[in-house]
């Protein structure tokens, strides 16, 4: 379970008391009042009706996932907010480069909606870890707060304990396919304490910002898995368009 309860209250604290001193502006239209405004969340495109029911990568219109055709996630499932493609592509590099990390609140919400829709079952809640010294440079992981405001709307408890990033992997939007995994292959483990029989039948989300290949994902459930996890999913907010 997450030990930064206290800290989080202080700074929730500290927010709203900003918040009447100077009021948020919309990070879409910059209206203000909103970390982002129902017109700015209503543009926010879906996935198209046709997507693969393993990866939630659109389909061609022969139907046939090319992505799981030639290498099958092994993960229960993928699923995602809409394709990685304005505004959400803005909304998403804004949380996760420019330090608007209030915009966790509204996007972590979209996740939990998208948990209801697409009926995922998860026991519990596990954000993507960040390497320490990536996580010190930038200042916090932003898929521990996505992560966190979905676990509050759910009502599904967040452990930020279950998985550790063993080692700095090169950033994965330049690499190709293939790899992609192997940078992130290896890079994650579960811990003793979860080793021991308490993952045993488990249903457990991984949550991230945007997910291309799967490889991140698969590299985080691998773990879980062998920890004796029943079903690991994935949800992240966006998926490309292919």
């Amino acid at each position: 379970m997450s030990l930064k309860a206290p800290q989080q209250q202080a700074q929730t604290l500290t927010q709203h008391f900003l918040d009447i001193v100077f009021p948020p502006r919309c990070a879409g239209c910059k209206r203000n009042g909103y970390i982002l405004c129902p017109s700015c969340i209503a543009r926010i495109q879906p996935l198209p009706p046709t997507i693969c029911q393993h990866c939630c990568a659109p389909l061609p219109p022969d139907g046939i996932c090319k992505a799981c055709y030639y290498h099958r996630l092994t993960l229960s499932g993928l699923r995602a907010i809409g394709p990685f493609q304005e505004p959400l592509r803005g909304y998403i590099h804004a949380l996760k480069y420019r330090g608007n990390t209030r915009l966790a609140q509204p996007l972590g919400e979209l996740l939990a909606q998208a948990y209801v829709r697409y009926a995922i079952q998860a026991d519990m809640i596990v954000p993507v870890p960040l390497h320490s010294q990536r996580e010190r440079q930038r200042g916090y992981n932003h898929s521990y707060l996505l992560a966190r405001t979905c676990s509050t709307k759910l009502g599904i408890p967040l452990h930020t304990g279950l998985l550790i990033r063993t080692r700095a992997t090169l950033a994965q939007v330049d690499l190709h396919p293939r790899e992609r995994r192997q940078n992130v292959t290896g890079a994650f483990i579960c811990p003793p304490p979860f080793t021991t029989g308490a993952l045993l039948n488990r249903r457990i989300l991984i949550v991230d910002d945007v997910s291309t290949t799967g490889s991140t994902l698969e590299a985080c459930a691998a773990p879980l898995f062998s920890a004796g996890a029943l079903a690991v999913w994935g949800l992240v907010l966006a998926r490309p368009a292919f």
